[in-house]
């Protein structure tokens, strides 16, 4: 059987029980996402002027034992709607977007790669993380844990 292929689009959502402003704000307050991100230890602003396109971040992951650095660029900052970043390390874009639903919000939350992933990412991904195929697939369960836990910190 064939290894999923690591550049496909991950993909995860989940209706929230709040409105997009609130999901909104827990969504861009950075300093929640390890709260609710299975790999996500830490999101560092690499520069002054807080959340806006353009700002770098270093975050710190772990998964098991491994530990390791992404440097990361927002790319979109919709208010309201899309926040999007790029991780240089590894060559995909993070994505999260709002969609209000009934009484709630509808978040999508996408890991395109735009091109491919980084030949640097495909070499750390076989060596620490067991293959970049299959940390996808981690990554794409991870997606879901953060919708979950992003949804359980608003809906209380």
């Amino acid at each position: 059987m064939l290894e999923p292929s690591a550049d496909r689009e991950l993909r995860a959502e989940r209706l929230v029980a709040a409105p997009p402003s609130v999901v909104w704000a827990a969504l861009t307050d950075l300093t929640r996402m390890p709260d609710w991100s299975p790999e996500l230890v830490r999101m560092v602003a690499l520069r002054p002027g807080g959340l806006r396109v353009g700002q770098q971040y270093l975050g710190i992951n772990r998964r098991k034992g491994v530990v390791w650095p992404t440097r990361s660029v927002v790319a979109v900052l919709e208010e309201g709607v899309t926040l999007a970043w790029d991780t240089r390390t590894s060559g995909s874009r993070w994505i999260y977007e709002l969609v209000p639903e009934g009484h709630g919000t509808r978040v999508v939350h996408r890991r395109p790669v735009p091109r491919r992933l980084t030949r640097s990412g495909r070499v750390f991904a076989a060596l620490a993380l067991g293959g970049a195929g299959p940390h996808a697939g981690e990554l794409e369960a991870g997606m879901a844990r953060t919708l979950a836990g992003l949804a359980a910190a608003v809906e209380r």
